[in-house]
């Protein structure tokens, strides 16, 4: 499974989406008892993911990526259907409610992502094709509102787009080579702002006090206003994910295991800065994004194994 579960703490389900399209809700209040399931690709008749640039080879279907989503009542979820690239399930008994008025087939990236426009609710997904922006407003539930052409080798935008406001924040390496910065609204779309030509393949943008970050590559921190890179350092390789703390620092998941404590531009502005390392935690890649809750941070590899430290004194 590569889509991360999604917890409901108003009712206690789990809900897990696999790759090969198996949608569960799990009672975790009854020791993780089924509640309803289905299969994406029998229900919807779902067919391989298209070719979607002139690069040869990159045709490729790695199942379903993208993380369910809780909103209220209902469970969204970017299935990629002719009804809909969007669908919404009752998320107590998993009847479909409505489908997205956009019918991209899905991409390859984490998640649908809430984004608030001119007051109005709205939902973010990178398709195989586009970012696409659908209203979740009554009087037009699953209008499109937005679409802006992103599409990548191998349909893996595998950056979530960051939401700031109204505006997004779009990275991939792979045929785009970029990063930009949308600015959304109910009239006109999406109009870009800026392209910077620094992006980041895996590790999503991170977005504190008008400053961006990343960890691929290299440990990157971009103006937020105008794209600049303000400063790059680290030895980084592909996998990395950064997490902020409350006391404006960064904890880096990166490497073949490496968990590293950074300075953010708050504390270090002219450079990246390095305060703590622990290298060769994990013998595997560390793609997988860590989680930091309560005082404790966790940590996986490519090959699931799992470890827990504690940041408490």
């Amino acid at each position: 499974m590569s889509a991360t579960p999604e917890y409901d703490p108003a009712t206690g389900y789990l809900y897990s989406l696999s790759v090969d399209g198996d949608l569960h809700c799990w009672d975790s209040h009854a020791e993780g008892k089924s509640v309803w399931s289905l299969n994406l690709y029998q229900r919807f008749g779902i067919g391989r993911r298209p070719q979607v640039t002139r690069r040869k080879g990159s045709l490729r279907d790695y199942g379903y990526t993208s993380s369910p989503l809780v909103l209220g009542e209902t469970l969204l979820v970017e299935v990629g259907a002719k009804a809909g690239n969007l669908i919404a399930f009752d998320k107590a008994t998993g009847t479909q409610l409505w489908t997205s008025e956009n019918k991209d087939p899905a991409g390859h990236s984490g998640g649908p992502a809430p984004i608030t426009v001119e007051g109005v609710p709205c939902v973010a997904v990178i398709t195989a094709r586009h970012l696409v922006v659908t209203r979740l407003d009554t009087a037009k539930l699953g209008k499109e509102v937005a679409r802006f052409a992103w599409t990548t080798d191998f349909i893996n935008n595998i950056a979530t787009p960051t939401i700031i406001g109204n505006r997004v924040i779009l990275s991939s390496k792979y045929n785009i080579q970029a990063t930009a910065l949308l600015e959304i609204s109910l009239a006109s779309g999406a109009r870009e702002v800026w392209r910077s030509k620094a992006a980041t393949g895996v590790c999503s943008p991170l977005v504190h006090k008008d400053r961006i970050y990343w960890v691929n590559r290299g440990f990157y921190c971009l103006d937020l206003a105008t794209g600049n890179v303000l400063w790059k350092g680290g030895r980084f390789t592909d996998p990395g994910s950064c997490v902020m703390t409350a006391d404006e620092r960064l904890l880096i998941w990166a490497n073949n295991g490496d968990l590293m404590i950074a300075d953010s531009a708050t504390r270090s502005p002219d450079k990246a800065n390095i305060l703590e390392m622990k290298r060769g935690i994990f013998r595997g890649k560390a793609w997988p994004h860590p989680v930091f809750a309560d005082g404790h941070i966790y940590l996986r590899d490519i090959s699931g194994a799992m470890k827990c430290f504690s940041l408490r004194r």
